[in-house]
Parts: structure tokens; C-alpha cells; sequence
């Protein structure tokens, strides 16, 4: 099915006849034929040239001849200095789309026996998720999706930060200004409520570094002397210890945080095969640490921290416990780490997070290594850019954040006024539309996040994403809905879309390449882990779509050949649309 392969294999084959020497797949290049000249592939004829003992033009030609009449793959060619330009027939074209309509899972990957695991969200339980929480999230299943196309065997994982200082805050907050606030008695959303006392820490601890700070402290100084922070740095030693009051009341208000949490993953459609928690997996680091130094990997400082120097790796020191024993991010992932293989022996670990943690994934690894994992080499971090908004960053604490669930409501709300003014919905049941408003809502949150480059920064502005032209979700979900409604209207008039012995248009021969290049787009999407491949192609293909209709006609053609043959290739037009939409995460409606 490949072109390339096949051209490649037709090359050696006339290299082989004409020169008498066996090429391999490096004695040439095989590349797209550029725009400004007639072809689809062509073949950089140079490092033929020691073989053939010509000149490049004489050489193309020969090559070119040689294909023409041996080959009914090949219609034409053209040589442009040292390049061989050829055009593939008709014949070959339609042999393509015939193969595509009989594979249901075209694109799609056999089995590689591959196992990959894939961390995404690792939210923290002081907070409800918010905009960079959803980048996070549609990235790592997106590309959990990616992997699973490419054929592997996808482990789904989260790490929930359920432990901590920042923990700590919100149950101290609560615990001095909730008067036993809860979900039920507030109506407010679990990870909402604790969300909210988070902020209330943030007010408590601003409120009294300005007095230290008027008292003469200095604002480094005052940071770390305020009472509500002395307060929650003892809350943490007592959790640690098994204080069953402060773990009776990490466990309640953690419930809460759990519950909303679950709301927003099933809405978003997020699922995970594995959750791991803080609270069980740093213990297993702190082995790891106590092994690190009984091996003199690790040093244990006057205070009772302990560390591992890194200068020799031209980095720093490392903290892995402090002094008072309590763990830090990196002592936990130390030990879910090897917790992970010890019950999957992945061939990789990808983690989905974001680059302002680059250095962290960078000493893991090297840590690891230093500990003698050999496995710590698969370790991956897909290390990803923030979300930002037009007005700027976000900040947790100062509760100025855009957040999950009321992003996602705005989205389905904006369709519905969109849906609405175009005012195409009249046969539509409340209930059918209102599902509608939710496919187009987060189809268009979901592709625009998605279709940009995992490694930018990206600027989210929600109006944009919603339109219903250009590159967005909603235009990619509009042009299947219309590629449906042409196919009911054929089936309605007893039309069978068909492969005929009608000719095809150069158009058609565009959109058939394209459709063909799938398989190839989804393993350069998976090898890059980047989604945004997928996303750009699903565009071009419905852009490509959009085009051929105003060209061609189609129900009206009054040659039944043609007909069927483009209702065929509509079709199959709709087809890799949905399936390239479902690796992104969103669903394509048959009415909109």
C-alpha cells in the first residue's frame, strides 16, 4: 500500500536490469515531489550516479523509461537535473482507495508486543483541576490513544499528590475557618470546597507576613515564620506520625476532592487503568533513599537531610528527605517508579507533565540510574508548554485560575449560541440538541488545545475555538455532518457507493493520497508523542473535503459511475475523519 515502498522496490528492480548492481533502500532517496513540478514522488537520482557511470539527467531517464514500460504503477515521469519526478496512474490510485474501503482499522498498527505507560493529571488534592489541568489531561490520553494505534499495549496511569504541605494548608484552613463545611451542607463541588480553603490559607498567610514584615522580619524571613505556617508544617510531622485526628481529617476532606475529580474526568471522557496515590508510594522512596545512603549513593548532612550530589553530572545537590524526615516530590517518584516496573516491566514510561519540571525528570532519571535501574533509560518526560490566557498566567493560590468544570460548561454554552443562531436544529429533539451542545462544546475545547505543538506555550481564547470555519474542532465536526447528510440522501435515493470504471479526477487523486498517507501520519505522530500531527492532518482532510464539494457534483451527477465512485470516496473521507478524531478525544455527529 505504501507508494514509497513500492517505488522503491520498482527502482531496485530497474537498477538491478540496467546496471547489473543490487541497490538497497540507502543508495537513494524517495521523497514527496515538490508543488512547482508535475509528479507525486520522486527519487533523488545522485547517489546512482557511481553505479550507473552517467550523467544525472541520462541516468533519471533511463531509471524513467525503465519504469514506464515495466510498470503500470507508474504514468508519466520527468527529470529535473539529478531528481526523477514520477506520476502514479490512476490504476494505482484506485487500487488505493479500494484497499482503504475494505479496512475498517485503516491507519492502525498491528500488535508490537510493546508495553508503554503513560502518567497523565497527577493532581494535587488542595485544589479542584483547572485550563492546565485539561491540557494536561487531553495530551495524555491523546497520545495513550497515539501509542495504542501504533500498536502497543498502553498502560493508563495517574499519580494523585494526595500528601503534603500544600495538602496541609487546606486542612488547616478549613479546620480554623470551615465550621464544618462540606459538600452537602455548602452544595459546592468536593474539590471546589477545599479548593476554596486553599485560597483562604493564602489570604491567612499573606495577612500575617505583612505583620511580620512590619514587625521588622524581612520577607524571606517572614515566609517561613507566620503561625499558620508553623502550623501546617506540624500538621504534616502529626500525618506522617499516624496522628488519627489530622488522618481522619485528611481522609474526609480527600474523599471530597475524589468525588469531583471523578465528575470532571468523565465528563472530559478521561480514564486511567491504574491510580496511584502519594500516600502509599512514599514510603517506597524512602526506602529507596535509606538503600542510596547504606551505598554511599546518597549523604546525610549535619541536620539529618539527606541528599545526592550531583556536581560531577554538572548539576546540583539534590534533597531527598529533609531533616525531619518528611519526604519531597522526588523521594515518592523514586520509589513509584520502581514500584511501576517491578508490576508492568514497561519497555517505556512516558510522563505527561509540564516543563517547568524538566530539571526534576532529568535528575529521576539520573538518580535511577546512579541506583543501578537500567530500566531508567525508558523513562520519557513528555515535557509540555503552559496554558495561558489573554490577560496572563495563573495562580493557584491567589484562586485566579480558569477553572475545569466551568471552562467546559462555557464551552458547551457558547455552542449552544452558535447551534442556535445558525438555526439548523429544527428536527432535533431538546434532548438530542443538548447532547449535541455537548459533542461541539467539547470537540472544539479539546482540538484546540490538541492541534498546537505539545512543546508551545499556547494562548487559549474559547471564542476562537468555537467557530465554526477554519482550523477548529467544530469546522472538522461540521464537514462530517455534511458528509453524512450526503450519504442518508444517496442510501434514500437506493445509491451504493462503489469503486467503478469511472476515471478519476486529479482532485480525487489528492484526497486519495491523503487518505493513504494515515498510517504513515500516525506513526511519525507516535514516534514524536504529539498529537497536533493527528490534528493538522484531520484539518487538511476536511479542508480537502470542503474543496472537492464546491468542484464536483455528487447526488446531482447524472454518470451513476461517477456518482457512486465519489459517494465511495466521501465515505472513506468520514471514516478516517472519525477515526483520527477518536485518538484526539472527541466525538464527529451525523446531524448538526
Amino acid at each position: 500500500m505504501n507508494p514509497e515502498i513500492i517505488i522503491s522496490e520498482k527502482v531496485k528492480d530497474a537498477v538491478r536490469s540496467l546496471y547489473g548492481f543490487e541497490a538497497d533502500s540507502e543508495s537513494f532517496q524517495i521523497q514527496a515531489t515538490r508543488k512547482e513540478f508535475e509528479g507525486d514522488y520522486t527519487v533523488v537520482v545522485f547517489p546512482l550516479l557511481k553505479i550507473s557511470k552517467k550523467s544525472p539527467e541520462t541516468t533519471g531517464n533511463e531509471i524513467g523509461e525503465y519504469l514506464i514500460s515495466k510498470s503500470p504503477v507508474i504514468e508519466k515521469y520527468n527529470v529535473v537535473k539529478g531528481f526523477l519526478n514520477l506520476k502514479l496512474s490512476p490504476v494505482y490510485w484506485k487500487s488505493v482507495i479500494e484497499e482503504i474501503s475494505k479496512n475498517e482499522k485503516f491507519g492502525y498498527a498491528q500488535s508490537t508486543g510493546k508495553c508503554v505507560m503513560v502518567e497523565f493529571s497527577s493532581p494535587n488534592t488542595n485544589k479542584p483541576l483547572h485550563l492546565g489541568h485539561i491540557r494536561n489531561n487531553l495530551l495524555g490520553s491523546s497520545v495513550a490513544n497515539l501509542l495504542e494505534a501504533n500498536g502497543h499495549n498502553v498502560i493508563r496511569v495517574n499519580l494523585v499528590n494526595d500528601r503534603g504541605i500544600h495538602i496541609c494548608k487546606s486542612m488547616l484552613a478549613w479546620k480554623l475557618n470551615g465550621n464544618g463545611e462540606t459538600p452537602e451542607s455548602s452544595g459546592i463541588k468536593g474539590d471546589h470546597l477545599v479548593g476554596k480553603y486553599y485560597v483562604e490559607f493564602s489570604n491567612l498567610q499573606k495577612k500575617q507576613v505583612k505583620e511580620l514584615i512590619e514587625q521588622g522580619y524581612s520577607e524571606e524571613e517572614a515566609e517561613k515564620s507566620t503561625q499558620v505556617m508553623k502550623e501546617a508544617q506540624e500538621m504534616l510531622v502529626k500525618w506522617e506520625s499516624g496522628d488519627k485526628e489530622v488522618v481522619n481529617l485528611w481522609s474526609e476532606m480527600n474523599s471530597w476532592v475524589y468525588k469531583g475529580f471523578d465528575e470532571t474526568y468523565k465528563r472530559l471522557g478521561i480514564r486511567f487503568d491504574k491510580t496511584y496515590y502519594e500516600s502509599n508510594t512514599y514510603l517506597l522512596g524512602k526506602e529507596l533513599v535509606n538503600d542510596g545512603l547504606s551505598k554511599g549513593v546518597f549523604f546525610k548532612k549535619e541536620n539529618g537531610s539527606v541528599w545526592c550530589d550531583l556536581t560531577s553530572d554538572s548539576l546540583d545537590e539534590k534533597l531527598l528527605l529533609r531533616a525531619d524526615g518528611t519526604s519531597v516530590y522526588m523521594t515518592q517518584d523514586l520509589g513509584t517508579a520502581r514500584q511501576r516496573f517491578e508490576e508492568y516491566g514497561f519497555d517505556e514510561h512516558i510522563y505527561v507533565v509540564g516543563n517547568e519540571q524538566n530539571y526534576h525528570f532529568q535528575v529521576l532519571k539520573l538518580i535511577l540510574k546512579k541506583l543501578g535501574y537500567s530500566w531508567s533509560d525508558s523513562i520519557y518526560h513528555l515535557s509540555y508548554g503552559m496554558v495561558e490566557l489573554p490577560e496572563g498566567k495563573m495562580k493557584s493560590r491567589e484562586g485566579t485560575v480558569v477553572d475545569a468544570d466551568d471552562l467546559v460548561e462555557k464551552m458547551v454554552s457558547t455552542a449552544r449560541e452558535t447551534s442556535l443562531e445558525l438555526g439548523k436544529l429544527e428536527n432535533m429533539s431538546k434532548d438530542e440538541q443538548n447532547r449535541l451542545f455537548e459533542i461541539l462544546g467539547l470537540g472544539a475545547l479539546k482540538y484546540f488545545i490538541l492541534k498546537v505543538d505539545p512543546k508551545k506555550t499556547m494562548l487559549f481564547d474559547p471564542r476562537e475555538s468555537i467557530d465554526f470555519n477554519g482550523n477548529t474542532g467544530p469546522f472538522i465536526q461540521y464537514t462530517h455532518a455534511r458528509i453524512c447528510s450526503i450519504l442518508r440522501k444517496a442510501a434514500e435515493m437506493g445509491y451504493r457507493p462503489s469503486i467503478t470504471g469511472a476515471e478519476i479526477n486529479e482532485k480525487e487523486i489528492e484526497i486519495i493520497k491523503l487518505l493513504g498517507n494515515y498510517p504513515t501520519k500516525i506513526q511519525e505522530a507516535g514516534v514524536e508523542h504529539s498529537p497536533a500531527l493527528i490534528a493538522n492532518y484531520i484539518y487538511e482532510l476536511a479542508r480537502e473535503f470542503n474543496h472537492y464539494y464546491h468542484e464536483v457534483t455528487i447526488l446531482k451527477e447524472e454518470d451513476s459511475s461517477k456518482r457512486d465512485q465519489r459517494l465511495l470516496i466521501i465515505g472513506e473521507i468520514a471514516k478516517i475523519l472519525r477515526s483520527s478524531s477518536a485518538i484526539l478525544g472527541f466525538e464527529l455527529p451525523e446531524r448538526m
